[in-house]
């Protein structure tokens, strides 16, 4: 990488991220624009990292929530995007994994690993 762009890639990334790794509950505040409108507002995202890939400017993180209806829903984001407002790390959790895929505990039964 040269130096330029070595450069660029400092400046753009944010200092005030929390360290969080998989199994980790966060929530993340999203700006999302409004359609058709100039209008910005904040969307919040909750649920467990399930993965982390990537160094630099271009990692990314993979956070799955329970919709309504008992369906999951995963979204992958970029670390260090624009549109995320805030991350908060909401529940700490020990795992042995680093991508976990395949979730088969749940709730209290999570806070006890």
């Amino acid at each position: 990488m040269s130096n330029f762009a070595a450069k660029i890639s400092q400046e753009a990334l944010k200092k005030d991220i929390p360290k969080f790794t998989a199994g980790d509950k966060v929530r993340l505040s999203l700006k999302i624009k409004e359609k058709g409108e100039k209008k910005e507002r904040i969307q919040i995202f909750e649920g467990r990292v399930i993965a982390r890939s990537g160094s630099g400017i271009g990692k990314t993180f993979t956070v799955r929530k329970i919709a309504a209806g008992g369906v999951g829903v995963e979204r992958t984001f970029p670390v260090y995007s624009p549109s995320i407002d805030a991350i908060k790390v909401l529940e700490k959790t020990k795992v042995r994994r680093a991508k976990l895929y395949y979730l088969s505990r749940s709730g209290k039964e999570l806070k006890k690993l």
